[in-house]
């Protein structure tokens, strides 16, 4: 993993919130908060919150009187997510990392974590910690991009952005957040931790957005890829941008464009 790859900052998080969270990511937020409301939990704890597209569909889905933990390593994706989320005594926010969650053991009864484990850097570490600060009969709720070829758009970027720069293409969104999928590999590393109870499977929904530019800077200038293609050559970011939303509109026309999106969803117990 590169250094930029964790790093969501500067105008990253208002793009991500406003771009790419409606047009992959609230689907797979409001997927998570029913099978967390199923489980009627008390006290609940999300990790790598991000902007808060999960917190706001959990809250939704939750009645009064629960107590609800929303951390992320990012404190400006934190901010966002803060202002975004409407008054709720229910809801305190924290900057956290993972992989050292500073709670005690057995306090939740479910923790919850949208695309966030193909950042973490020792996965077992990360889901250690999880399983402590879990109730022995809580529930860890989780789940990572399938591979990037079962993702349409964001597997056309990729290839687009690897003619703009041929001799060093981009790799951010294969090597992060499409780089964890194995099912036996997450299955693994779970086991590792001490969970046992362990349920997989492949969920495919589809992607919306209005147009292909919108497309193109969600993808571009809304996620570590922008440090990737900046660190290459830091004039290029319209163009990188530009020739994204050209690529799109060519598969898909000029319009509204959906595409494929898959994701791999993981409930697992101690």
């Amino acid at each position: 993993m590169s250094d930029t790859d964790k790093v969501f900052a500067g105008s990253i998080p208002k793009i991500y919130d406003e771009y790419l969270v409606p047009m992959i990511f609230s689907v797979y937020a409001e997927d998570i908060a029913r099978r967390i409301a199923a489980r009627s939990p008390s006290v609940l704890l999300e990790i790598a919150a991000g902007t808060g597209a999960v917190t706001r569909a959990v809250a939704a889905a939750l009645p009064r009187g629960i107590r609800y933990v929303a951390t992320d390593l990012n404190e400006p994706m934190l901010a966002v997510a803060a202002q975004r989320q409407a008054d709720d005594d229910r809801i305190s926010w924290r900057q956290a990392d993972a992989s050292a969650l500073p709670f005690g053991d057995a306090e939740f009864d479910v923790v919850c974590c949208q695309f966030g484990a193909m950042f973490f850097p020792d996965r077992t570490k990360a889901y250690a910690e999880v399983k402590h600060v879990l109730k022995p009969d809580g529930t860890f709720v989780f789940n990572v991009w399938d591979r990037i070829e079962d993702n349409v758009l964001t597997h056309e970027a990729t290839v687009a952005l690897g003619k703009l720069f041929p001799d060093d293409p981009p790799r951010f969104m294969v090597r992060t957040p499409h780089g964890y999928h194995d099912k036996a590999i997450i299955r693994t590393d779970l086991e590792r931790a001490g969970f046992r109870d362990i349920s997989i499977e492949t969920r495919s929904e589809t992607s919306r957005a209005p147009s292909p530019e919108y497309v193109a800077l969600a993808l571009c200038q809304g996620t570590p890829l922008r440090s990737e293609i900046e660190a290459r050559d830091a004039s290029k970011l319209q163009a990188a941008t530009d020739i994204v939303a050209e690529t799109i509109r060519a598969r898909h026309g000029a319009g509204p464009v959906e595409g494929k999106i898959q994701a791999v969803v993981i409930e697992a117990r101690p």
